[in-house]
C-alpha cells in the first residue's frame, strides 16, 4: 500500500537530480509577459498589485532603506506563483515542502537578526521584556520572548507547508474515489471538487500574503 504522503515526494530524476523541483522555476515564463510594449491586461492587473502591496509594506516598514519593500515584494511572488502552479495537474508543488519554507524563512531571520544585535543592541534587550512587566516576572518574560523569536523561522514555514499540504490531501482523497462512485454522486464529487479548488485558490494568495506580512513585521522589530 502506497504512503498517503508519498504524492509529495520528487519521484522524478534524471543522474539523481529531482527534477520535480524544476517546478518552482516555472514561474520565470511569466515574466517576459511584463516586458511588451503595449501592456496586457496581465501586465496591468500585476503591476497594480505590486503597487498596492509596495505601498502597504512601506507603511508597515520603520528601516530607511530605500527598496526594502521590494524583498518582500518579490518574496510574496514567489510564493504565489509556486501555490498556484502546484494547482495543475502534474506539477509539483514545491511550497508544500519544509525544505522550500524554511529555505525562505530561516535565512531572512537569521539575517535580522545579525543585524538587529550588531546595530540596534539596546532596542533589541528592550525588546525582551515589554513595557511595565513587574521586575519579579521580567526573567520570564525575557524566556518567553527569546523562545517566541526563535520559533518565527519555524511557525512561518510550518504554516504555508501545512496549508498547502491539507488542501492538496483533501483534493486528493475526494479525487481518488471518483472510480468507484456512481453518476449521481459522481457529479456532487465534482462539484465539491471545484469549491475546493476554489478555495485552495484563495488560499494560494492568502499564505503568500500572511508569509510577506509577518516578515515584513518582523523586519520592523529591528528598528
Amino acid at each position: 500500500m502506497a504512503n498517503l504522503f508519498s504524492i509529495f515526494e520528487p519521484s522524478s530524476s534524471i543522474f539523481n537530480f529531482s527534477m520535480n523541483w524544476m517546478s518552482t522555476l516555472l514561474g520565470l515564463m511569466f515574466i517576459p509577459y511584463l516586458y511588451w510594449a503595449s501592456p496586457s491586461r496581465w501586465s496591468l492587473i500585476w503591476s497594480k498589485l505590486i503597487q498596492i502591496l509596495h505601498n502597504e509594506f512601506k507603511a508597515l516598514l520603520t528601516l530607511s532603506h530605500t527598496g526594502s519593500s521590494m524583498l518582500f515584494i518579490s518574496l510574496f511572488s514567489l510564493i504565489v506563483f509556486n501555490n498556484f502552479l502546484g494547482l495543475l495537474p502534474y506539477v509539483f508543488t514545491s511550497s508544500s515542502h519544509m525544505a522550500m519554507t524554511l529555505s525562505l524563512s530561516l535565512p531572512l531571520w537569521v539575517t535580522l537578526m545579525i543585524f538587529g544585535w550588531m546595530n540596534h543592541t539596546q532596542h533589541m534587550f528592550a525588546h525582551l521584556v515589554p513595557q511595565g512587566t513587574p521586575f519579579v516576572l521580567m526573567p520570564f518574560m525575557v524566556l518567553i520572548e527569546t523562545i517566541s523569536n526563535i520559533i518565527r523561522p519555524g511557525t512561518l514555514a510550518i504554516r504555508l507547508a501545512a496549508n498547502m499540504i491539507a488542501g492538496h490531501l483533501l483534493l486528493t482523497l475526494l479525487g481518488g474515489t471518483g472510480s468507484s462512485l456512481p453518476i449521481s454522486i459522481l457529479s456532487i464529487l465534482i462539484f465539491s471538487q471545484m469549491l475546493l479548488l476554489i478555495l485552495e485558490s484563495a488560499v494560494a494568495i492568502i499564505q503568500s500574503y500572511v508569509f510577506a506580512v509577518l516578515s515584513t513585521l518582523y523586519t520592523s522589530e529591528i528598528n
